[in-house]
């Protein structure tokens, strides 16, 4: 039955098998008044990507990307996106669950820019991404979105409200620079804060921050048998974390996907983990980050059936 999390990746697979492969993650909101941000999780298998306004195609996004600014909107309209996974062969699969968002009004002759960001900081988030801040910008009108620019190339987009994020997708040891710039309704861009310079870790260093954090580990009876019952506190990304593999004594077991929204907050999860009582057992899990790629291990606990405690 897939609803709330599912054991085994129910409804997670690949483009192309089966009428599976739906995009998870998506999200959608506005640049400005004529422009939507619309962001989802990367599919390891996909070739590709269709992005929709409604029932129409707007776009075709390479398999690398996870990421469209969909332009010429018109200003206070609200707005359906979907997304569409490809697969090497060409077969697309079912579409993503629906992102809303609502263009602003557009303001009559403003054109006076944003204020540059101010205090632009950084740091490596693992081998595939890095964690950005900044000090908000002032607009006579408000802001509407920050820009984040690698060299003269925008990659990522946040909200008004946001004075920080996570951008994804990059490759592991490599050093690169970014910028940010504010943009208000009328799609006036600031002068852009100053760069930003970090190097991604090692490929296969995870980090720890995108570990679960909090991880806990019990145990608990029911009907004859013992369950391991685990909680945690997702990884803080800018994306939404739908996927998470469990490691159980070295080896994996089992892949967890929410067939919804995942929870805000504290994740748990129990598992069948045989008749005997006094079994010891070694746990921990990472999560699949939006950029397709892993995340850290979290801590590892060890537990025993019939036992409450954890260690």
């Amino acid at each position: 039955m897939c609803g709330g999390i599912l054991a085994l990746c129910c409804g997670c697979a690949a483009p192309g098998d089966g009428d599976e492969g739906r995009p998870t993650g998506v999200t959608a909101e506005a640049g400005s008044a004529t422009s939507v941000h619309v962001m989802w999780n990367a599919l390891p298998a996909a070739s590709g990507y269709e992005v929709y306004r409604g029932a129409s195609k707007v776009a075709d996004v390479p398999g690398s990307g996870r990421m469209l600014d969909v332009t010429r909107l018109t200003p206070s309209t609200a707005y359906v996106f979907t997304v569409r996974a490809r697969d090497a062969g060409g077969r697309l699969g079912p579409p993503s669950r629906e992102a809303r968002a609502t263009t602003p009004a557009v303001v009559p002759a403003d054109r006076s820019a944003p204020t540059r960001p101010g205090g632009t900081t950084g740091r490596a988030a693992g081998s595939g991404a890095v964690q950005l801040s900044w000090t908000a910008a002032a607009d006579d009108r408000g802001v509407v979105s920050y820009d984040v620019f690698q060299g003269g190339t925008k990659i990522h987009s946040a909200g008004g409200s946001q004075t920080a994020t996570v951008v994804t997708g990059l490759r592991p040891g490599t050093r690169y620079s970014f910028t940010v710039r504010a943009r208000d309704a009328a799609g006036n861009l600031s002068p852009a804060g100053a760069a930003v310079r970090l190097s991604t870790a090692p490929d296969g260093d995870g980090g720890e921050d995108t570990a679960p954090a909090d991880f806990r580990a019990t145990t608990h009876r029911a009907d004859g048998a013992y369950y391991i019952d685990l909680s945690w506190m997702p990884p803080r990304l800018d994306g939404t974390v739908t996927e998470y593999q469990i490691q159980l004594d070295g080896q994996p077991v089992t892949s967890l996907v929410w067939g919804g929204a995942p929870p805000r907050g504290r994740a748990a999860h129990s598992f069948y983990a045989g008749r005997e009582a006094g079994a010891g057992h070694r746990v921990r899990l990472r999560a699949r980050l939006p950029d397709g790629t892993w995340g850290a291990f979290s801590a590892e606990r060890a537990v025993t059936t019939g036992s409450t405690g954890a260690h």
